[in-house]
């Protein structure tokens, strides 16, 4: 049986008899999962997996992101990862041979406050000794790079300055999904869709197999990959993971003519705007403050967002909003992610990213495709193991950094 992908004719993915056995599962057809199985062929040589997606393939979270792509983190840890993050995003759209409209056009996190330019003067210094590209520019530079910005002293937020990552940017989102599904099927990999895992199959503490809409599937080694829903599989296991769930929104406008140069990011207002290749407004907001698995938000965040935005960006002011959406992210006590073992034997977990799991897509199934082929983490992901909530070596960046997504 094949399914046709929307918009994408042309592909077409081998839904095969579930019932067989694999050497790897993977439990998530968005980005994350599709990368992980995409690397699992490329680097390790298995092509033995399958990725299972409840709906369709990239139609949750991987449609729902915010396009941003960016290395600039505080913490050695996540500066390592995201870094060669960014690195494969550069290399990418050759490899597989897919333009998936990666734009380098730079990133500007504002200062609003004195304590922000302490912060983003510190996670420049921090950035410069990790060999990420980090800049602190002064209000009339931020104003001569990106000239709609207004750094007029007497608004409500004053834009104090500014930190930029010349090389960061966005993708087309769903582009990059399908580039990773195109070549994993290219190398035998079976992605089937309509198959939602009820289950775990069991031997004490070794899983076994899934439970699936389609019936059971066995396997050597399960990945767990569902953005915003790991922890409800993981519950089916009866393992309980230390993450929230919480919406998150954003929204764009009509289509205008190219008036944004880059991307403009405020986490003091928990604003973020750019504008994509065709021509509408993207804007975002942080994660809206209750727990909740709906993709959608509340109204106050959204106007508080746009009322922040509109103070940046005046010249938005007359812009219609054509849609609105919210997306579903895993948080962690820490808001870092977590990717690696579990005490259930041949269980693995990659979760808890927050508003950073699109930047981090190659990276993360670069280590996770590692982690699942060896059973031990990569060095990049190793800091990210789940006993850091017991030992207390956190890497708290929401704390730290004061950047969202």
């Amino acid at each position: 049986m094949s399914a046709v992908l929307p918009e994408h004719p042309e592909f077409l993915w081998r839904n095969p008899d579930p019932r067989r056995s694999y050497e790897v599962v993977i439990v998530g057809g968005g980005g994350h999962g599709l990368a992980t199985a995409y690397y699992l062929a490329r680097n390790h040589g298995i092509t033995n997996v399958a990725v299972l997606e409840r709906g369709w393939l990239a139609g949750g979270n991987m449609a729902r992101n915010t396009t941003i792509i960016r290395s600039n983190y505080l913490w050695d840890e996540s500066a390592a990862i995201y870094e060669h993050a960014l690195k494969q995003w550069e290399a990418l759209p050759e490899e597989l041979d897919y333009d998936f409209l990666f734009s380098q056009r730079g990133v500007l996190n504002l200062a609003h406050t004195p304590q922000d330019v302490r912060e983003g003067v510190r996670r420049v210094n921090a950035n410069q000794l990790n060999g990420v590209d980090a800049e602190w520019l002064n209000p009339d530079q931020v104003k001569e790079f990106c000239p709609i910005v207004d750094i007029s002293p007497g608004v409500r937020y004053p834009v104090l300055g500014a930190t930029l990552q010349p090389r960061a940017g966005i993708a087309k989102h769903d582009h990059v999904a399908w580039a990773f599904a195109r070549t994993a099927d290219e190398h035998g990999i079976d992605l089937i869709q309509d198959c939602e895992v009820t289950g775990f199959l069991r031997d004490g503490d070794k899983i076994l197999g899934v439970q699936t809409t389609r019936g059971p599937i066995m396997a050597d080694r399960i990945g767990l990959a569902a953005a915003g829903h790991t922890s409800v599989l993981a519950g089916l296991a009866g393992l309980r993971l230390p993450l929230q769930s919480h919406p998150l929104q954003a929204l764009v406008s009509e289509l205008l003519e190219p008036v944004h140069p880059c991307v403009v990011m405020s986490n003091h207002v928990h604003v973020y705007v750019s504008q994509a290749h065709k021509g509408e407004l993207v804007m975002g907001a942080g994660v809206d403050p209750y727990n909740s698995y709906a993709q959608r938000g509340s109204v106050h965040v959204i106007e508080r967002q746009m009322a922040a935005a509109l103070e940046l960006f005046p010249i938005f002011a007359r812009a219609h909003v054509i849609r609105t959406w919210g997306g579903i992210v895993d948080v962690t006590p820490d808001a870092s992610p977590i990717i690696g073992a579990t005490p259930l034997a041949n269980l693995f977990v990659n979760c808890g990213w927050g508003t950073g799991g699109f930047k981090a897509t190659p990276a993360s199934g670069w280590v996770y495709a590692h982690t699942l082929a060896t059973g031990r983490a990569h060095p990049l992901n190793e800091p990210f193991a789940l006993e850091r909530f017991t030992t207390g070596a956190l890497i708290d960046e929401h704390g730290a950094a004061a950047v969202a997504h």
